[in-house]
């Protein structure tokens, strides 16, 4: 559905015509002024206006209806297409959820569309309405400042998990809780968030240094200003910092499931150990017991008085001596 849809001139919000193409016409006179037509979640029968209005190409229009698309820039004759992957991160669950911002930009018009709940684009258009210097800058501002709080919003959440990996290092290094049957599959669930989140910074390096103008492939993007390159460049930085913290957490969680594996093996040849030692201490009196117990007519120490008393003597000096003995080497 349509959210919100609104012309601006002079970086303020003005009344205009509802219809879109009049609107549209009546931005292309002036230099000043834009439309910016917010969605969420449109049916194809609802986007068929905007697109018909706005002539965005079809694949684009295809990718922002379906969704599920990863991080990325298309250039069209006509438009800019650019998919944004926010996220956000519930604590209590311990779950990355990710959604999807798609900003189509051309003459004199923004089209963005939201798919999820983490979409900032709320937030973006009230903070760029008491802002207008920075929405003077007309789409070229809508692009940057959706792309800046997306990725300010990376940063949060990169601090989040590194809270939890840092509370889930304490739990699997712990003397008690160390050897817990949840810790591995929490340290694996773990891993998958990291992962889901690595899905929504990893891709999005390539198109916001088109934007910023150092990527491989510096020819111009078309419909973004050149004097925007530097706060491109600035998100870019922040993006980086964000990937080289997703990747530290990457490690480190691999790391921390092979010690807690390491943990457990370790526990097991323990226990092996300690059974061992019992089963040997138990195998003594059985033997003696076994040799005395198979009743020989001719066999030593029947017919004497102390033969009972003595072999269990023995059976207690020996479980002592063993129980020492295994107690030095630390196998009980």
């Amino acid at each position: 559905m349509i959210v919100d849809c609104a012309i601006y001139r002079d970086g303020r919000r003005t009344e205009g015509p509802q219809d879109l193409s009049d609107a549209l016409d009546q931005c292309r006179v002036r230099d000043d002024a834009f439309v910016w037509i917010g969605l969420y979640e449109p049916t194809e029968k609802e986007f068929d206006r905007v697109t018909e209005e706005f002539g965005l190409h079809p694949l684009a229009v295809e990718d922002a209806l379906k969704a599920h698309q990863r991080p990325k820039l298309e250039v069209y004759d006509d438009s800019l297409f650019v998919v944004l992957k926010p996220v956000g991160y519930e604590p209590k669950s311990d779950e990355v959820s990710s959604g999807e911002v798609m900003v189509f930009i051309g003459d004199s018009f923004v089209v963005t569309v939201r798919h999820g709940e983490e979409a900032p684009l709320g937030t973006v258009r009230h903070r760029l309405e008491h802002e207008p210097e920075m929405l003077r800058h007309g789409p070229t501002a809508v692009l940057y400042t959706v792309a800046d709080a997306v990725v300010d919003h990376y940063l949060e959440v990169a601090a989040e998990l590194g809270t939890d990996l840092e509370e889930l290092e304490a739990e699997v290094f712990s003397p008690t809780v160390g050897g817990s049957r949840n810790t591995a599959s929490r340290i694996y669930n773990f891993k998958r968030q990291v992962l889901e989140f690595r899905r929504a910074t990893v891709p999005l390096a390539q198109p916001l240094a088109r934007l910023a103008g150092t990527g491989m492939i510096s020819a111009r993007v078309p419909f973004v200003h050149d004097e925007a390159q530097p706060f491109f460049r600035d998100v870019s930085d922040h993006l980086t910092r964000v990937n080289e913290v997703v990747e530290g957490l990457d490690r480190l969680v691999s790391d921390v499931l092979s010690a807690h594996l390491a943990q457990m093996s370790v526990r097991q040849n323990d226990d092996m150990r300690k059974i061992s030692a019992w089963a040997a201490m138990a195998a003594v009196p059985t033997m003696l017991a076994g040799v005395y117990g198979m009743n020989f007519e001719h066999m030593p120490e029947l017919s004497w008085r102390w033969s009972y008393p003595a072999l269990l003597a023995v059976m207690a000096v020996l479980e002592v001596l063993l129980y020492r003995l295994f107690k030095r080497r630390g196998w009980l």
